[in-house]
């Protein structure tokens, strides 16, 4: 495999666990980038930029990739940036901002059980299509009339799918501009951050973005563990479960390569960037950057890491913790320490800033696997990080 890119002394330990990802995990294409105090000191790639290699072309230093529900994380940044700016209260109703959400018992929900998954609207009666889904009308009507699944606040639920038009809405109705547009104003566009919520024309013509797509790596490698429990396999598995009907929210599932999708405006799973970009938005939230301007103050810091939520989800069948749109260190889902707070993406993906070691992490790939919220190869990367500190 030949790996391109860089590491600062002291690193070595990410270059070999990223040679590990190829060689034995079963990676085809990907990247990782890792800032320690605003200062780049990993930045590497390998592969082909297509998984499939329908292009036949390896992946470039600026080659980005759709990464699922680590999109996620980057969306959060705004209704926290929001609240900063005290245009936003997280302890206000939802319906405060956006009227007709209180239907179907959702009238007491708050903004911050939005944002960690306490909603109660995980899945739809009815699933929207493709082009409902990103057309960024039908979803926020759908979740608004939706009944709520259990009393708001009560409990939490992995909003896989649905988090898209809960978010975006409530971004539009407070801002009166589109997530992704706001992202694109106010925190990447400044910074040269190379994340996108919502794929701009000049960017999808450009060639920069690779191919997705499912692969079947090693059941078992290096002791990992692969292969999710029973239970968590049967609620997948079971068409009627929240779980399945959570995931289910778009029917039939979207074409991930597609130029309308990766358009898509989707802050729960379509947003596309390069690794460098996805750890640089972390970095920028820490306020180590090169300019020396964070995004997030202290306060804010620490809200970012509050937990929200922990304990049994109804969702995802694991115990998982959550902050107000981010996801928290658990055993479910490893981040570099307590300190950590970030969001992975379904089948591989990941980032995340710890405020302790000053770090924002990124790592994407094209090889979409099985996992959901621990992924061996994001892992591998993420444990030679702490070794290297």
């Amino acid at each position: 495999m030949n790996i391109q890119g860089e590491v600062a002394a002291g690193f070595e330990a990410v270059r070999d666990a990223f040679v590990r990802n190829f060689e034995v995990l079963g990676d085809r294409g990907a990247a990782v980038a890792v800032y320690r105090d605003g200062r780049k000191v990993v930045d590497l790639w390998a592969g082909p930029r297509d998984v499939d290699g329908a292009a036949d072309g390896p992946w470039q230093a600026g080659t980005a990739q759709v990464v699922r529900s680590a999109t996620k994380g980057v969306a959060a940044v705004v209704p926290l940036l929001l609240h900063q700016r005290g245009l936003l209260d997280l302890d206000a109703p939802v319906a405060a901002y956006w009227p007709e959400f209180k239907a179907g018992g959702k009238e007491r929900t708050l903004v911050r059980d939005l944002l960690a998954h306490r909603a109660g609207v995980p899945a739809l009666d009815v699933p929207l299509t493709p082009a409902e889904a990103a057309d960024g009308l039908s979803g926020a009507r759908a979740v608004a009339e939706q009944r709520a699944f259990w009393e708001p606040g009560s409990a939490h639920g992995y909003h896989a799918q649905t988090y898209s038009w809960l978010l975006s809405e409530l971004v539009l109705r407070v801002t009166g501009a589109s997530l992704g547009q706001w992202l694109a104003q106010e925190v990447t566009g400044p910074r040269g951050l190379e994340f996108w919520i919502g794929l701009p024309r000049a960017e999808a013509e450009s060639g920069r973005v690779g191919r997705v797509g499912p692969v079947d790596p090693p059941e078992t490698a290096g002791g990992l563990r692969t292969r999710p429990k029973r239970n968590v396999s049967q609620a997948y598995a079971d068409p009627e479960s929240l779980t399945r009907r959570a995931f289910a929210a778009i029917t039939p599932l979207p074409d991930e390569n597609a130029p309308e999708y990766r358009a898509a405006e989707l802050p729960a799973s379509a947003g596309i960037g390069t690794a460098r970009g996805l750890a640089g938005v972390y970095a920028a939230l820490l306020g180590d950057t090169e300019d020396g301007t964070g995004l997030f103050t202290p306060q804010t810091l620490r809200l970012a890491g509050t937990e929200l939520s922990a304990g049994p989800d109804r969702v995802l069948v694991v115990n998982t913790r959550f902050g107000p749109g981010y996801m928290l260190h658990s055993p479910a889902s490893p981040l570099l320490s307590p300190a950590s707070f970030g969001h992975p993406g379904r089948g591989g993906s990941l980032a995340f800033a710890d405020v302790e070691a000053g770090i924002g992490f990124g790592y994407v790939t094209n090889a979409h696997a099985k996992s959901v919220t621990a992924d061996p190869r994001a892992q591998a990367l993420v444990r030679a990080v702490k070794a290297s500190l």
